[in-house]
C-alpha cells in the first residue's frame, strides 16, 4: 500500500472533498492546488497519475490532527467536526423532487420560456451567490520554531 493509497482510503473515509483538503493542508502552511491534488487520486495508469510524496501525506496528517482535535486554546471533538462536514456534503448533493425516467420512457423536453423584461434580473439563480462560511477553522501553525518579526 503507498502514499496514495493511503491519501484516498482517508479522503473517503472522512467524507473529505477536495476543497476541504486544500484548506486542512493550508493549517500547516502547506499549499496546493486542486488540480495537483487530483493527481494523486487518478488511476496509477493514467497519464497525470502523480505519486504521492511523503511531505504531502505527512503535512496531511498534520493538518488533519488540527482540524479533527483543534489546537490547545480551541479543542473540538472529532466527532462533531465530522458530523458537521457529513451534513455539508447531504446539503449539496439534495435529491430532487423529479421522479426517474423509465428506460423505455423518453425524456420529456423541457418547456419554452418567454424572453425575460429588460431591468432588474428576474431569475434570481444568476444573480451573486453569497460565500458559503468556510467549513475549516483557520488555525495559526507554527511548528515550535520562534520566528523574529
Amino acid at each position: 500500500m503507498n502514499n496514495n493509497d493511503v491519501f484516498k482510503k482517508l479522503r473517503v473515509a472522512l467524507q473529505l472533498r477536495d476543497d476541504q483538503i486544500v484548506a486542512i493542508l493550508e493549517l500547516v502552511d502547506f499549499r496546493i492546488s486542486k488540480a495537483e491534488l487530483g493527481a494523486f487520486f487518478r488511476a496509477e495508469d493514467h497519464p497525470n497519475f502523480m505519486e504521492c510524496g511523503d511531505q504531502v501525506l505527512r503535512n496531511f496528517l498534520n493538518g488533519l490532527v488540527i482540524h479533527l482535535r483543534g489546537t490547545k486554546e480551541n479543542p473540538t471533538n472529532a466527532m462533531d467536526v465530522i458530523e458537521k462536514n457529513r451534513a455539508a456534503i447531504k446539503s449539496q448533493s439534495a435529491p430532487t423532487d423529479r421522479p426517474a425516467p423509465s428506460k423505455g420512457a423518453p425524456a420529456p423536453r423541457p418547456k419554452a420560456k418567454k424572453p425575460a423584461a429588460k431591468g432588474p434580473s428576474q431569475n434570481k439563480k444568476f444573480d451573486k451567490a453569497k460565500k458559503p462560511a468556510p467549513i475549516v477553522e483557520q488555525v495559526k501553525y507554527n511548528n515550535g520554531k520562534n520566528k523574529k518579526g
